[in-house]
């Protein structure tokens, strides 16, 4: 706005300079903005993953640890009394 008042090339210059520089930071803000709602995008996937892969981590520890022993008959002479 200095351009308006000092009426001189050099203000004219500054002028459009400082406008340049609002023009790119408003575009820098924006890039900003979008890197930032992938971020979120990417982070809730993640977490979807991460319940779905607890879920299958759960299912697969049982089938890790090996069955019990099946119970053994005892070998010899046993009263009805048991």
């Amino acid at each position: 706005m200095a351009a308006t008042i000092l009426r001189s090339p050099r203000a004219v210059t500054m002028s459009v300079y400082v406008v340049r520089a609002f023009v790119r930071m408003r575009e820098e803000l924006l890039t900003n903005a979008v890197i930032l709602k992938r971020l979120a995008q990417i982070d809730k996937k993640l977490l979807e993953h991460d319940v779905v892969l607890q879920d299958v981590v759960e299912k697969l520890l049982p089938l890790l640890n090996p069955p019990p022993d099946p119970p053994r008959p005892k070998i010899g002479f046993h009263s009805g009394n048991r």
